[in-house]
């Protein structure tokens, strides 16, 4: 059985949509038989399909960093603070990086006032200085003086005061060099290299030796293992007093800036020969290293020549002519006998020898001609023993 369909017009299943309004400027005719169905409006402007969202304070942010960072608890704080009141009036976002930079500055604030309490801000300070210093190297160049810590040029240092060279201090640098590259050797082959070096650097420095006084020896600041790894080779020469905690007074410099032509003269010729004694062998008796001697003695004898060779070289003065050509005919006396020394065949001729020349370069035959051309004329103090410089570590 079948049932029919319900007479009249098909109706669909469902709710009815309702009609959309027509385009065009308001006002909108109402549909017919559309009484009470809503009237829409277009969009306009100020008024977006889409929120926008609110801006993040700019304190809120500032506050977070600061705390984060800890360097000014204070002020993030402060700005923490200040950001929610700014939030809470203008609607803006960033309630969480204002609360917790906020949190993060007081707690900071709290461990620096501890610090303060406690006086670990300053051990702290000092930490921080001392692992700056582990990586740095005493930086000084030739001419200038310096206070070291505790007055002593010698142990560790991490660094040294510059002063002016007129009134008192502790060292007065004289020249430098740096060492090759390569593993760092030990310390005994970097002190070894850096006294040899540093004496003979001393001549172009202070030319005129007597003018030093006794007190004054050579020392010098060398690298530490870990500032050879930091890629240190620097080596500085120092002039300094023999009494530890003992003050040098004005510069000891005296060189072809402020000696004349003629000084210059007869104080390089000087240095020949003053190399060539500085080359003694290690053995002090003539008779544990003959051979030793005797090359030695063949150096100086070589010197001597050379040396009387560039005083007559020169051009001399009317009245400084005459001592220096009395000085260069003793040189030459000086030299046949080093000469008999170096070819001596035993330990007694050497000696003979060795002591007439040792009396021919007395140094008070220099006194003469040291007089007329204005130098120092007081022949310096022989150590009673031999030493070494002293060095000092950077």
């Amino acid at each position: 059985m079948s049932i029919p369909p319900p007479s009249g017009p098909h109706q669909p299943e469902g709710p009815v949509p309702a009609p959309r309004p027509p385009y065009g400027p308001p006002p909108y005719p109402r549909p017919p038989g559309g009484a009470g169905l809503p009237v829409y409006q277009p969009w306009t402007q100020g008024y977006r399909p889409y929120n926008t969202p609110a801006p993040v304070n700019g304190l809120a942010i500032a506050s977070l960093v600061l705390g984060v960072l800890c360097c000014l608890p204070g002020a993030g704080l402060v700005l923490g603070l200040a950001g929610l009141r700014q939030i809470r009036r203008r609607g803006e976002r960033g309630t969480g990086l204002a609360v917790g930079g906020a949190v993060l500055s007081g707690v900071g604030l709290l461990l620096w006032t501890l610090l303060f309490a406690t006086g670990g801000a300053s051990d702290l300070w000092h930490g921080v200085k001392e692992g700056a210093r582990d990586g740095a190297t005493v930086s000084l160049t030739e001419g200038q003086c310096f206070n070291a810590p505790g007055g002593a040029l010698s142990g560790v240092t991490y660094d040294v005061d510059t002063v002016s060279c007129t009134g008192a201090h502790d060292g007065e640098v004289f020249a430098s060099f740096r060492l090759p590259g390569g593993p760092y050797p030990q310390d005994d082959a970097v002190t070894g290299t850096a006294d040899e070096r540093c004496r003979a650097l001393r001549d172009g420095y202070a030319m005129d030796g007597w003018a030093v006084p006794g007190y004054v020896d050579v020392y010098f600041l060398t690298p530490t293992e870990d500032g050879w790894a930091a890629g240190d080779r620097e080596v500085t020469c120092v002039f300094g007093h023999t009494d530890e905690g003992g003050d040098l007074t004005g510069s000891l410099r005296n060189d072809e800036t402020d000696l004349d032509a003629d000084q210059v003269a007869y104080l390089k010729a000087a240095h020949v020969l003053n190399a060539a004694l500085e080359s003694v062998p290690d053995e002090k008796y003539t008779e544990d290293d003959l051979p030793g001697h005797r090359a030695w003695a063949g150096r100086v004898s070589a010197a001597l020549g050379e040396q009387a060779r560039m005083l007559r070289a020169h051009d001399w003065p009317a009245g400084t002519a005459g001592p220096v050509t009395a000085l260069a005919a003793g040189l030459d006396k000086a030299r046949a006998e080093w000469a008999e020394a170096a070819a001596a065949r035993d330990a007694d001729a050497f000696s003979a020898h060795y002591e007439n020349g040792l009396d021919l370069i007395d140094p008070i035959r220099a006194i003469p001609v040291r007089s007329v051309l204005g130098l120092a004329t007081t022949p310096p103090a022989v150590p009673d023993g031999e030493g070494g410089g002293t060095g000092m570590q950077v």
